[in-house]
């Protein structure tokens, strides 16, 4: 594994990869590091053909307390050299689009994504965990579309995502508001799969749970059917049932379905290779 970070610790066990935001002296602020850092975590789990779950945690405290306006702030006005008003507006726009790339790459992911949150997910959190497929909670978690109080409209995600998450009315509450809202209410309103009783070492452990249940499966299945559900999105019911239908047709008849006949007929665990 040639990726290294000063924000971010990837750790590869298996078939299961784990993305630890690593910046416990900062609560996991989300600084420049992190943003250039994001994209090459994610490319160096997808050239990684032995991992088939990707599970994102965090050390410290809390998950994230969101963007790291000391750091981002001058970056978001624009700043740096003096220039016409038109040059620092273009490059504001840029840095917003390689930071919502950033995250943007992770739901991209052929694999399932799983988030384990614990403790503060604030603001540009919300963004990076509506990316995920999955998420979890510690019952200590506090969640909150943080940028309205901070004069931002929330620009990395969370409202186009958390609209397929929750339900309109939730996000618009969350989004007007930029209130916090535990992990309990969380859980009720659908932004989280589960809540888990304990710390983030339990609510880490119910993720790697799910993510030995994903793994255990076909490779081609899962990345399959992660594709067939993200075609959904946009698309009538007659479009995605033929989109299925053709992915089928190209994948069904695999090494891992023969397996799959093969140790049911021999009443034993199937060892699915992805071919």
């Amino acid at each position: 594994m040639t990726f290294s970070s000063e924000v971010l610790t990837l750790e590869v066990h298996g078939p299961i990869a784990t993305l630890w935001l690593d910046r416990v002296d900062a609560r996991n602020a989300m600084g420049r590091d992190l943003w250039r850092d994001l994209p090459l975590a994610a490319h160096e789990v997808a050239n990684n053909p032995e991992v088939r779950v990707l599970i994102i945690a965090a050390k410290g405290p809390h998950f994230t307390v969101g963007l790291d306006l000391k750091q981002m702030g001058g970056t978001l006005m624009g700043g740096g050299e003096p220039r016409s008003h038109a040059q620092k507006s273009a490059s504001m726009f840029q840095a917003v689009l390689d930071m919502q790339d950033a995250i943007s790459v992770f739901e991209q992911l052929e694999v399932p994504v799983i988030a384990a949150v614990h403790g503060y997910c604030i603001g540009g959190g919300i963004d990076f965990i509506t990316a995920a497929d999955i998420r979890f909670a510690s019952s200590d978690a506090i969640f909150s579309v943080r940028e309205a109080k901070v004069a931002i409209v929330a620009d990395l995600g969370t409202l186009q995502r958390l609209p397929r998450i929750v339900s309109p009315g939730h996000v618009a509450e969350l989004a007007f508001t930029g209130k916090d809202i535990d992990a309990a209410r969380a859980e009720r309103i659908g932004l989280v799969n589960e809540v888990v009783h304990g710390s983030a070492e339990a609510v880490y452990d119910k993720a790697l749970e799910v993510a030995k249940e994903i793994a255990s499966n076909s490779p081609l299945v899962v990345a399959g059917t992660k594709k067939v559900l993200a075609f959904n999105d946009g698309h009538t019911v007659e479009e995605g049932l033929k989109f299925v239908a053709a992915w089928n047709t190209m994948y069904l008849q695999s090494n891992d379905l023969v397996e799959a006949m093969t140790a049911f007929m021999e009443k034993r665990s199937a060892n699915f290779t992805g071919s």
